[in-house]
């Protein structure tokens, strides 16, 4: 069973970057899409962006498109979201799924994921 671990949060002042990453232990995530996610307090956990096994399919949010982008480093196991250009609506726990397949195919809600990290906290301050 693979097992999720991400990192890379902290608090940023608006205009600024983050690079989360999400390590995985456990299992290879090279036959795995995966999705990030975030959930800002009282709100439900929406969708950021997704990158399937190969990484040749890659979809966003409208809310991250051109600010944010997905890539994954099979070999080391871990995919990362680079987040530039943050906006003080950007903050939430942000969350790495996981979903066995080698699908071309693009997952945009949580249930479709099997897996989950933990989360990792992103604040930008205004």
């Amino acid at each position: 069973q693979v097992q999720l671990v991400e990192s890379g949060g902290g608090l940023v002042q608006a205009g600024g970057s983050l690079r989360l990453s999400c390590a995985a232990s456990g299992r290879t995530l090279s036959s795995y899409a995966m999705g990030w996610f975030r959930q800002a307090p009282g709100k439900e956990r929406e969708f950021v962006g997704s990158i399937n096994w190969s990484g040749d399919r890659i979809a966003y949010a409208d809310s991250v498109k051109g600010r944010f982008s997905i890539s994954r480093d099979n070999a080391k196991n871990t995919v990362y979201l680079r987040m530039n250009s943050l906006k003080p609506e950007d903050t939430a726990i942000y969350y790495c799924g996981a979903r066995g397949g080698l699908s071309g195919a693009s997952y945009y809600y949580d249930f479709e994921y099997d897996i989950w990290g933990q989360g990792t906290q992103v604040t930008v301050s205004s």
